[in-house]
């Protein structure tokens, strides 16, 4: 069995590899154990090479983990026009595997069609390009808020805690959506990680 820790972006991303069914398919299907702490580096600005050190090494020290894994959003408004640019930002120290949300981890929220046609309660529900929709995910998914009459709110890490919990989100299914491919890179490298 691997051990893997993560050092994520932000509170919404701590969520995903905080869930029990992640933590249930890694351990289960692709022989990794992720380990506590979830390492947050406390926003978009902290995560880059000048600071990932310092979250690397604290994961290291509480949690020992064959295996650190890093989790960001791309925010091409904010950060870095592509993934290799943002990869390069970050740097590589003591770094096993960096993931990047394209635009934002909510793109993966639109590309689960289940979990989303549960948040939404339209079965029809598809969002047809959600890493590449104009303009932010998070705006998208206040937009269909408004459309269903009940909104994600303004809390992105509480809409993201619930989204998983409650409407099942999988990032297998957002893998699996034709127009999502950083979420397929995600889930293919953990496959290959869990080999090693």
């Amino acid at each position: 069995m691997v051990t893997v820790g993560f050092v994520v972006e932000g509170n919404s991303d701590e969520f995903l590899p905080q869930s029990e069914a992640f933590r249930n398919w890694l351990r289960d299907e692709c022989n990794i154990e992720v380990i506590d702490p979830v390492v947050n580096a406390g926003g978009n600005g902290n995560m880059c090479r000048r600071n990932i050190g310092v979250f690397v090494e604290k994961l290291k020290i509480q949690a020992n983990p064959d295996k650190v894994i890093v989790l960001a959003d791309l925010d091409p408004d904010k950060c870095a026009p592509c993934i290799e640019r943002r990869k390069e930002i970050i740097g590589h120290g003591g770094i096993d595997l960096i993931v990047i949300a394209r635009k934002a981890i909510e793109s993966w929220f639109l590309a689960d069609t289940e979990a989303m046609r549960r948040w939404t309660g339209n079965i029809n529900f598809y969002e047809p390009e959600p890493e590449t929709l104009e303009g932010m995910p998070w705006e998208r998914l206040k937009q269909i808020g408004r459309e269903i009459g009940h909104g994600p709110g303004n809390n992105k890490p509480g809409f993201a805690n619930k989204f998983i919990r409650r409407n099942g989100f999988d990032v297998r299914r957002a893998a699996n959506h034709a127009n999502c491919p950083s979420a397929r890179y995600f889930i293919e490298k953990l496959r290959t990680l869990g080999q090693d």
